[in-house]
């Protein structure tokens, strides 16, 4: 049997995935932000006062991916860093003012290009994609545990 990429979705999901990225990125530039930058404002947005350890689960990134895009959304004025009241070693992460104003923007560029880039299945087809997106997901990760 031969390999073909078009058949894989493991080649597929790799290739649909930089597309939407470099989509993301390019609608969301003119705010000053990145993609992962994004993805930790919508942790954020969603529940201020996580830390980093919090970030990486949420996010299921590598903690050195993490602190470096923390350290970056800090110097950018995106988040703050307070002390956490009950673990001296840990500190909370907060979306500033500045990134509070991004919101809107941001949220809905990332939906202008779910949009444009699903257009070519129906509502019901876009749905049932994403369900088995996070079927996928869910199964993948049950598996690595």
């Amino acid at each position: 049997m031969t390999f073909k990429k078009m058949n894989s979705p493991g080649y597929l999901i790799n290739h649909m995935a930089r597309l939407f990225a470099q989509g993301l990125r390019d609608e969301i530039a003119p705010l000053g932000i990145a993609p992962a930058q994004f993805m930790a404002l919508l942790e954020l947005w969603n529940e201020d006062g996580l830390t980093q350890k919090e970030l990486v689960e949420r996010l299921d990134v590598e903690q050195a991916t993490i602190a470096n895009t923390i350290t970056r959304m800090e110097r950018d004025g995106l988040i703050e860093r307070r002390s956490h009241p009950d673990d001296g070693r840990a500190r909370l992460i907060y979306a500033t003012d500045k990134a509070r104003l991004l919101e809107a923007n941001a949220t809905k560029s990332a939906m202008t290009i779910n949009r444009a880039f699903l257009h070519a299945l129906s509502p019901d087809e876009q749905q049932q994609f994403t369900d088995f997106m996070q079927r996928v997901i869910a199964d993948i990760k049950k598996s690595g545990d």
